[in-house]
This record gives structure tokens, sequence and C-alpha cells, in this order.
């Protein structure tokens, strides 16, 4: 076979939704896990800004994909295209999974999935201890499912520059949830310190920090982190953030958001083509990736 006949009729297509797509990491990972798995698919990013994204599914539809991720800002939108979404999507508020059915669209949470793999490990660590969670968006949502329903915390902080929006996610899931040991901060209150500092586990799920705006940090200051502390921070690029540097300096344990991003992905990939992602593989190759992009 020659590199022309690499895809053809038979080529599953999958591909991934937002706008901005130009950083996202996907398409590299699914096309080397693809190629590693002797799979006939390909993995595509499609720019597709808000007012676009109901022609883009009918278009997916129409092509026969036989998926597709959804990111940003579509994450929650993408529901209303859907005939069904799983548990954890329906609690979460957000999708960023779709399978193709014959023609009949399913949605699925697989940052859940990821979230829960990264922080496994340090799951007795976690159970009965207080929780800070910083931001209030899809991700923060995902986070905060993942902890309440498997790791069973003491309480959680949801700490946002937008305060009403923290209140939001603290009514939002005390009712679904029934779990009512959730506490809204406005970031950077001059008590602020004192909430993070009795954390035994802080998750930055903001975008701040991102490349390319290497040098910002939700925190500023690494006196807010303690040697006992985990600090979990989603971004995977760079894969050590300022943040982490931060919570580093002060003996902390940190956690980069490369680990997170790889099982979601692998839950992804098992929902698309029913194998296995080589997640040990995929993670050693995108790690030396990125640190030398």
């Amino acid at each position: 076979m020659n590199k022309y006949d690499k895809f053809n009729l038979n080529t599953g297509i999958i591909g991934i939704l937002g706008h901005p797509i130009k950083h996202s990491y996907s398409p590299l990972m699914h096309n080397i896990a693809f190629e590693l798995n002797r799979l006939n698919y390909i993995f595509l990013p499609f720019d597709v800004p808000q007012n676009s994204l109901k022609d883009a599914v009918k278009g997916m539809l129409a092509l026969g994909f036989k998926g597709f991720n959804i990111t940003l800002p579509h994450k929650e939108a993408i529901i209303q295209h859907l005939k069904n979404v799983s548990e954890e999507a329906s609690m979460v508020g957000a999708v960023n999974t779709v399978v193709n059915d014959n023609g009949v669209l399913y949605g699925y949470n697989t940052d859940v999935a990821g979230i829960y793999e990264t922080l496994l490990p340090y799951k007795e660590d976690i159970s009965g201890k207080p929780i800070s969670i910083i931001g209030s968006g899809g991700a923060s949502r995902s986070v905060i499912y993942t902890i309440i329903r498997y790791f069973k915390p003491g309480k959680v902080n949801i700490i946002n520059r937008n305060l009403q929006k923290a209140e939001s996610l603290k009514e939002y899931f005390s009712a679904k949830m029934h779990f009512n040991n959730l506490h809204s901060y406005e970031l950077y209150p001059p008590d602020l310190r004192d909430v993070l500092k009795t954390s035994k586990l802080i998750v930055n799920t903001t975008s701040v920090g991102m490349y390319p705006n290497v040098d910002d940090s939700v925190i500023t200051e690494y006196e807010h982190f303690s040697k006992e502390q985990i600090v979990f921070d989603l971004i995977y690029n760079p894969v050590k953030t300022k943040l982490l540097m931060l919570a580093e300096a002060a003996g902390a344990e940190c956690l980069d958001g490369l680990k997170m991003f790889v099982h979601q992905g692998a839950k992804a990939f098992q929902l698309w083509t029913g194998q296995e992602m080589p997640v040990d593989k995929i993670l050693k190759t995108l790690r030396l990736y990125i640190s030398t992009d």
C-alpha cells in the first residue's frame, strides 16, 4: 500500500469542533493512537464559531463522521443537538465527546474519566478533606462532579473571579448531588490565603497560564501553598505551569493536566473504536512533543 492508499472510503473520520481550535493537541494524540492500533481512522480539527454549530453537526452527520470531540465554547450548546447524553454529562451539564450511531448522536463527558484517573492514586488523601476548585466553566463542573461522586471530600470551595458564577455552581451541585458542604468565594479576597492553606487539594480549571501566556497564574504567591497539599492544574501546555512552579517551591505534590488530557482522550477513543488507547505510549510521546514544541 502506498501513501495515497492510506485513506479510503472505509476510513473512519473523527473530528473536533471548537473556536478557536489551533491550540488543540487532540488530533495529534488520536492520530498517533490510530496508527499504533493499526486502525483505518483519521482525526481532523474544525474551527466552528458559535453560530455555526448546528450546521457543522448536520454536515458531520451527512458525511458519516464516526464521532467527534467538542471543546470551548460548544460543550453546553451541543446538548440540544443530541439524541441522548450519559449520566455524567447530564449531571455536569456539558458534553465533550459525541458518538454517531447510525445517524443517532449520543453525548458523553470523558473529562470525568480523565479527572478520576489522575486523582485516583490520592483518593485516601482527599477523602474527608477540604478541596478548593478555581474556576466556574465546564471543566470546573466536571471536577466538582467527579470529586463529590468518587472522592467523598469533607467540603468543596468554589473560587472564581465572578462570585455570582461561583454561587450558581454551589447551588446547582448542592441540589443535584445532595452535597451541602459547598462554599463559594471570590478570587483574591483578603481571607483566600486561609481558604487555600487549609485545602488538601487545589485544582485550577481556568485557562490562566496556558500557552502563550506562560507567566500568568491564578495564584501569584507560593505562600498560599504548603508541603501537605496536592495541586492539580488542568492545563497541559505548558506541562509545568507557573502555578505548579509556585506550588512546587512550597513543597506541594504537583499534578499537571497531561495525564487528565490523555485519559479523557482514551475514554473517547474507546467509545469511537471499541479499542483501548495505548495510554503510556501516548503520554510519553506527548510529554516529549509538548516540551520541545
